[in-house]
């Protein structure tokens, strides 16, 4: 299940990817059309790019909690709550060794 989540993400990006190449391409081309000057142009286009970053950067967030959620959901154990178990085991360990040692002694 991961994997397939991990690969409708990757197609995601391609598609944002190929996305901005007609964005900047339309964008050119509404530059040229209204007869801006190279600098107005260019100013144009990377406001556009900065733009078209920040929809991505929201839409980045919004999938990453989509997924998450989904994960809850399937009862998918995270990396992050692995490494927490992880840790309550080993101080378990550590508790109940020092326990054992101490009604040895």
């Amino acid at each position: 299940m991961f994997d397939l989540v991990r690969k409708s993400m990757l197609a995601g990006v391609g598609l944002a990817l190929k996305a901005w190449d007609e964005v900047e391409d339309l964008a050119k081309e509404v530059a040229e059309q209204s007869k801006m000057t190279e600098t107005e142009g260019r100013k144009f286009i990377d406001d556009i790019q900065n733009r078209y970053e920040d929809a991505q950067k929201k839409l980045e967030e919004r999938v990453e909690k989509s997924v998450k959620e989904l994960l809850k959901k399937a009862d998918v154990v995270t990396q992050d709550e692995l490494k927490g178990l992880k840790k309550e085991i080993r101080d378990l360990k550590k508790l109940i060794s020092s326990q054992g040692e101490a009604e040895t002694s």
